[in-house]
């Protein structure tokens, strides 16, 4: 292991496949304002999306640049509710316990668990660049002794073998292989140790992937797994689920509103809210114990 110049903590990153070096440069270029200036209202930067019913008035303010302001906050909300969401999913733990978010993005996650329960927490990112960011952010928050980011791959991380209460993936199970992923999970969790992910799934009743599922792995470069595999997964690597939740009616709100963000708009809102509203996409959440 070594310590780069930030505090990074870096593993070897293992060499899956070239499409993995693939996302950590898309990442590491990333400056998307969808992410960064929501994340500029309170220093917390999620990487996924929002639930919840939206406050559709902010549509109506007839100042440009306070409309602007109102739309972004209220989309920043949206997102915020869905890490909450997921946060209260993973108790009951305390300062003690520590945690682990794999995928971590620029950090909002394990800043939510670490408010919420006092815990420690891990993050893990193939992007050095969100890893140094989500690091900048704990230290400014003065966590940094409770909250660390790692440039670690989430399918072979080097952490502790049954080290972790809780672990999560938030929106980026589509990124690796899920039986590799879960694996990983099972290997890092306690016994008992509890597991949640919220994931975009296509639905295999509708049959293969739709057109619009299609546009979105285009989009994001990923590759979004059918509903059934996450079971198939989870049930092969000792996780078993015990709260399934369908968040895709909750969702669509927030999708409806960016749709309007001129300023956030990146061209796949139209794709998801097609997909969601024609029954070809899911957004699920899955809670799993490990056993």
């Amino acid at each position: 292991m070594t310590t780069t110049h930030r505090g990074t903590t870096t593993a070897p990153v293992p060499a899956q496949s070239t499409y993995q070096t693939r996302v950590a440069d898309y990442w590491n270029a990333e400056e998307n304002p969808v992410n960064l200036e929501l994340g500029k209202i309170d220093d917390l930067y999620h990487h996924h999306y929002g639930i919840g019913e939206a406050d559709r008035s902010v549509l109506d303010e007839p100042d440009p640049a306070l409309r602007r302001e109102r739309i972004t906050a209220e989309l920043h909300r949206l997102e915020h509710a869905q890490a909450e969401l997921l946060a209260s999913r993973l108790g009951p733990l305390t300062p003690a316990d520590r945690v682990f978010d794999a995928g971590c993005g620029r950090g909002g996650g394990s800043v939510v668990a670490h408010l919420r329960y006092g815990c420690s927490a891990d993050g893990v990112t193939l992007s050095t660049k969100q890893a140094d960011f989500a690091n900048e952010q704990a230290r400014a928050r003065g966590i940094d002794g409770k909250v660390r980011y790692h440039h670690r791959n989430m399918l072979d991380t080097g952490f502790r073998t049954g080290g972790y209460a809780a672990s999560w993936n938030n929106e980026s199970t589509m990124y690796v292989e899920l039986d590799l992923l879960f694996a990983e999970h099972a290997r890092l969790l306690r016994r008992g140790g509890r597991y949640v992910t919220i994931t975009g799934c296509y639905n295999d009743t509708y049959g293969r992937a739709s057109r619009e599922v299609s546009l979105i792995n285009a989009h994001y470069i990923c590759d979004i797994h059918p509903r059934s595999a996450y079971f198939r997964a989870m049930a092969a690597n000792r996780l078993v689920p015990v709260h399934v939740e369908d968040l895709t009616a909750t969702a669509i709100p927030y999708w409806e509103l960016r749709r309007q963000a001129e300023h956030l708009v990146t061209g796949v809102e139209e794709p998801f809210l097609t997909a969601y509203r024609n029954g070809s996409f899911q957004y699920l959440m899955i809670v799993a114990d490990r056993v």
